[in-house]
């Protein structure tokens, strides 16, 4: 069912984005500050629900991710533009999805199949991508506070550039595998 709990969640953490934006190019970082807190209790609350109750839908499958990728993304953008965070970070960033995406795509085509498995080093990039938005928009919202250290911009980095690395080495073994 498409309209169950857990994907209703979902989108509620869609639509929060443009006033994310909002509150981010206007400054207004303790309402961003509340916003990125309520997105990050949806994205826990409807994987959660959807185990719990056995809800679990393709449609959230594909729903969850891609709303994770949109705050990301549009985050990442965004903030660079906004200079809270070195533009080199979002465009590693922004590059590793669009890659592994791209990468998607053509597997699909030359495959006609689709399995798309995150892995631990996907989930620990993303994970730590949220983190670093979440510390940097509450560095914005502490007067005179320090800023957020270089080396999780670093930290950052790597594990995003890794988990690319390793997405498309696993789509390279799919897309050999599928060829012999």
């Amino acid at each position: 069912m498409v309209g169950n709990l857990p994907n209703l969640l979902t989108l509620t953490r869609i639509l929060l984005l443009p006033f994310f934006v909002a509150t981010l190019v206007y400054k207004e970082y303790q309402y961003a500050l509340i916003i990125f807190i309520t997105a990050a209790v949806t994205d826990i609350l409807d994987g959660l629900v959807a185990r719990i109750t056995k809800q679990i839908t393709d449609f959230g499958k594909i729903l969850d991710p891609v709303a994770d990728k949109f705050f990301l993304i549009t985050s990442f953008i965004l903030m660079s533009n906004l200079e809270l965070i070195p533009k080199w970070l979002a465009i590693i960033v922004i590059s590793k999805d669009l890659i592994v995406v791209t990468g998607c795509i053509i597997i699909y085509f030359v495959t006609h199949k689709l399995s798309i498995k995150p892995s631990l080093l996907g989930k620990s990039s993303s994970a730590m991508q949220f983190i670093l938005i979440g510390l940097v928009i509450l560095s914005c919202n502490i007067e005179n506070g320090p800023p957020v250290p270089m080396v999780l911009f670093i930290i950052v980095a790597v594990l995003t550039s890794s988990a690319g690395i390793h997405y498309v080495y696993n789509g390279m073994k799919v897309a050999n595998s599928e060829n012999t």
